[in-house]
């Protein structure tokens, strides 16, 4: 399978499981939106909320970072620019959602 079919695979996959987890997302930010700190606190200290929060934040960052990526490959002319820009997204979309999991699990 060519490179592109791959990346464009991971694409669609990732928005599909995306989807329902935003939906999830919505849902619950609407109904924690007027609570006090602690019971915010006490929704995001549930393993499910963790655990669904884990998974919506590696979704929509995958999804981001392959998004993005594409915009580079189909406007960034300059070989080098276009290498670093990926490789620093590629980065910043594996330790943003991992400093954040890392903080719900530990830090709660």
């Amino acid at each position: 399978m060519h490179y592109s079919t791959k990346k464009w695979l991971a694409i669609k996959c990732s928005s599909v499981i995306l989807i329902p987890l935003m939906f999830w997302f919505i849902v619950n930010l609407a109904s924690i939106y007027d609570e006090s700190y602690i019971e915010i606190v006490s929704f995001f200290s549930k393993t499910s909320s963790k655990a669904l929060y884990s998974l919506f934040l590696i979704a929509a960052f995958s999804f981001f970072s392959l998004t993005i990526s594409e915009v580079f490959e189909d406007y960034v002319k300059n070989e080098r620019i276009k290498n670093v820009a990926t490789k620093i997204l590629y980065v910043f979309a594996i330790v943003m959602p991992l400093i954040t999991i890392l903080s719900i699990f530990y830090l709660n």
